[in-house]
């Protein structure tokens, strides 16, 4: 499975709420289109929050088969919060069942076989300073930081006050900062 973030849609105004209508009603050219929108960032998110790619690959399926199960709940024309809100769902509820049989996360990142050593570098210290963060402070800052999303959608997705997602934000940036300062001076150095 290759997910590839050129392939994303733009679904904007009359035909995003045209699309969704359709959605509801079960089209499945309308499904193809929200999916072929949404996968490349659902799955980053779910294998940024899971840390692990095997667990990314069926959270990423499970949200949407969640989403196309549950198309007639959908009340909102912000799909991507409520996608999101579901891969979060799905990914807590796989890294419970994790945790539950005692599995060990994998720490690394899939990375890209043309990145330079330096990058895979910063990416597995990356990777390892994310998975150090407790859960509530990592999905803030994937959401934040990694895919680009508002306090407010961070608030929505996560079902917490603006202000909570905004102090989950300043704590993980202040402990990443903290985790990765010594590797920063080094490479400074």
């Amino acid at each position: 499975m290759r997910y590839n973030p050129n392939h994303r849609r733009s679904l904007e105004g009359g035909l995003l709420i045209q699309v969704l209508e359709e959605f509801r009603g079960g089209s499945r050219d309308a499904f193809r289109l929200l999916y072929d929108r949404f996968e490349y960032p659902i799955y980053r998110f779910c294998k940024h929050l899971t840390g692990d790619e095997a667990t990314a690959r069926d959270a990423f399926q499970e949200t949407f088969i969640k989403m196309y199960e549950h198309r007639c709940d959908l009340k909102t024309i912000n799909i991507e919060s409520w996608l999101f809100s579901i891969a979060r769902r799905v990914c807590l509820n796989l890294i419970r069942m994790r945790r539950r049989q005692h599995e060990a996360f994998d720490e690394r990142l899939h990375t890209n076989s043309a990145s330079s050593e330096s990058d895979d570098i910063l990416r597995d210290h990356l990777s390892r300073a994310l998975s150090m963060l407790p859960l509530s402070l990592r999905e803030a800052i994937i959401l934040r930081d990694i895919e680009g999303h508002s306090y407010a959608d961070i608030a929505d997705i996560v079902g917490i006050d603006l202000s909570l997602a905004k102090v989950r934000v300043f704590r993980a940036r202040l402990i990443l900062r903290r985790i990765l300062s010594p590797i920063v001076t080094e490479r400074s150095s």
